[in-house]
């Protein structure tokens, strides 16, 4: 069974990445909800002028539900790639967490972007980086009971076992 803890970790992450991803695609229709035009998007969500355009948000949506996939695949299955995949995500949302924190210094505080990544997008980036961190570490139910160390030691326990 897997780390319950980790899990729950893994399922908040997973369904954050996967809303994202959803909102991608939607944008990739065309449509440009919540904002009224797709500069008024670009500014909210990015702080600046971006187009978004299937070209550009099919793949972030791609990248994300992949993302989404590995972080719910580790703590089920644990595997050093899942592993490397899983802190290849913390390491996305620590970048974005660090570029939110020099936005606030950086943008105008008048704008909707600032106000945006000041309630929403840097702390949420901030608790899912830790949620990745978490999910990470999960690993094999077992590992209280393997040695890996060097052939030909024993551990404690096996040897009073035996005993």
């Amino acid at each position: 069974m897997p780390d319950r803890t980790a899990l729950r970790a893994a399922v908040l992450l997973a369904s954050v990445l996967t809303v994202d991803a959803l909102f991608h695609l939607y944008w990739a229709t065309g449509s440009t909800w919540p904002a009224a035009d797709e500069k008024s998007l670009s500014y909210a969500v990015l702080g600046a002028e971006a187009p978004f355009t299937p070209p550009v948000v099919l793949p972030l949506a791609a990248l994300l539900l992949t993302a989404s996939a590995v972080v719910v695949a580790q703590p089920l299955r644990p595997h050093r790639l899942l592993r490397l995949g899983t802190l290849a995500v913390a390491c996305g949302l620590a970048l974005r967490t660090l570029a939110g924190v020099h936005w606030l210094f950086t943008q105008d505080t008048g704008a909707a972007f600032y106000w945006l990544n000041l309630a929403l997008y840097t702390p949420v980036c901030a608790v899912l980086c830790m949620a990745a961190l978490k999910v990470a570490r999960a690993t094999r139910p077992d590992r209280h009971t393997r040695y890996d160390g060097p052939v030909g030691t024993a551990r404690w326990e096996d040897a009073v076992r035996v005993r």
